[in-house]
């Protein structure tokens, strides 16, 4: 048996695809980075047969829109749209209040409820926190559909988690790049004696 070959890596399916744009950029330039998250985000819409898919930011108060894949004949977010963080969905599903997975949130009371305050129509709605590997919620990664589809797959769940893990991997990579181009030097666990030797 080949070592090399693995017979389950399958190129066409979704998981393997997301991977191969975020994991292929893990030391490239920002430019790079934005261009592979946007590519991601067009794959998951496109795959999913999403309306919309973006990247929350929580900051100060806000739910920022970081990145966004929209139809652009209809595009219902823009890069920079920003709502008060208690009220949006996002928060709602990090916090509990929502789940993870609504099919039709015209279905669900507790989002059946919130679809008036919302200016366009929500059908299917997934959406899983970006987690930093300190813990802080950096924001969302979330996808909807303006009409509820007809058989929404649970295992997009699945995908966007596993997506959303990757995308944690390249904000924490940008803020260290970040953080050393302005001179905060980059904690290390490596001891200093060996430092020395490397």
């Amino acid at each position: 048996m080949n070592p090399l070959f693995d017979p389950g890596y399958r190129p066409e399916d979704l998981e393997v695809q997301v991977s191969e744009l975020l994991v292929a950029t893990a030391d490239e330039s920002d430019e790079l980075i934005d261009r592979s998250i946007s590519d991601v985000l067009r794959l998951l819409r496109d795959r999913m047969k999403m309306d919309v898919v973006f990247v929350s930011q929580f900051a100060e108060g806000q739910r920022v829109i970081r990145y966004v894949d929209t139809d652009p004949g209809n595009p219902l977010l823009s890069v920079g749209d920003a709502d008060p963080l208690e009220v949006s969905w996002c928060q709602r599903v990090v916090d509990g209040r929502l789940p993870e997975f609504i099919p039709d949130a015209r279905r669900l009371p507790a989002s059946a409820a919130l679809l008036k305050d919302v200016p366009f129509s929500i059908g299917t709605h997934i959406s899983t926190p970006i987690v930093l590997a300190s813990g802080e919620v950096y924001g969302t990664l979330c996808t909807f559909s303006q009409a509820p589809q007809g058989y929404p797959d649970p295992n997009d769940l699945k995908v966007l988690r596993y997506t959303a893990k990757l995308a944690a991997g390249k904000i924490e990579g940008r803020r260290a790049r970040e953080r050393q181009g302005a001179g905060v030097p980059e904690l290390s666990l490596v001891p200093l004696e060996r430092k020395r030797s490397l």
